[in-house]
């Protein structure tokens, strides 16, 4: 008897020493995940000073994937909390995505600068081998759907390039895991806007509707390029020069259209 009323004084003593006792045996019906959306970066790094980055600095991500012969990947911040990895940040209206997703940075050195323009460094296979996978477990746990898998160029277009035309969309979209447009919408529609492009407008209108926060000026404004460029860089990477054209306006339409 003395030993029980021990054990329960010290459940008590514990009880009290991480706060009120909550009842959780009910559950509310109206709920769902804190997660909506995946980023995808590359962190521009190599592996040691990724790490460092992204562990003993401002900037984190939820996961690293590593590079080299056996890449793998770092759970760096638990899904449950924020990670630093978005910035300021915007897609279809939502703002300041940091509190709303997750953020996976690639260790890849992003781009070096020559003479006749960036020179952009390709993704392992064997890391998009294991990029997948992940990117499936988490849209599954989450009920993310292929609309809110993106680039941080997506959601930051004025300011971050990353991950790069050489990223493989298409292999993702392949696996289910991005919004993809339909070759044979696009093909319907390139000889429509190659006799008769859109104006400046329509773009701007097509881009916000697609996601983007986008000037709606009716120019072709910087802001307004690099909008396009990044559309482009994810969906047309043979050509982002941010200028409109009737590819970029067909695949436009191809993911805009009712």
């Amino acid at each position: 008897m003395k030993n029980s009323l021990l054990c329960l004084c010290a459940l008590l003593l514990a009880g009290c020493a991480s706060g009120p006792w909550v009842d959780r045996s009910l559950s509310a019906q109206s709920q769902d995940s804190r997660v909506r959306y995946i980023v995808i970066h590359y962190t521009a790094l190599d592996l040691a000073r990724s790490v460092h980055e992204l562990t003993q600095e401002a900037v984190s991500s939820h996961y690293l994937l590593t590079d080299g012969p056996a890449p793998k990947i770092l759970g760096l911040v638990d899904e449950s909390q924020r990670a630093y990895h978005a910035g300021a940040s915007s897609w279809k209206g939502v703002t300041q995505l940091n509190a709303s997703s997750v953020g996976i940075e690639i260790v890849n050195p992003g781009y070096r600068d020559t003479p006749s323009g960036p020179v952009w460094d390709e993704f392992q296979s064997n890391q998009i081998d294991l990029l997948i996978p992940l990117l499936k477990d988490i849209a599954k746990r989450h009920g993310i759907t292929p609309e809110r898998v993106l680039a941080h160029s997506d959601i930051a277009p004025q300011r971050k390039e990353d991950p790069g035309p050489l990223f493989p969309w298409k292999r993702l979209a392949d696996a289910g895991l991005v919004q993809w447009p339909d070759a044979s919408a696009v093909a319907r529609y390139q000889p429509r806007y190659e006799a008769q492009l859109p104006d400046l407008g329509w773009f701007q209108r097509r881009l916000m509707k697609h996601g983007f926060a986008v000037p709606q000026s009716g120019e072709l404004d910087a802001a307004t390029r690099r909008v396009l460029a990044a559309f482009q860089m994810k969906y047309r990477p043979s050509r982002y020069d941010g200028l409109p054209d009737a590819q970029t306006a067909a695949l436009l339409a191809a993911l805009t259209e009712p």
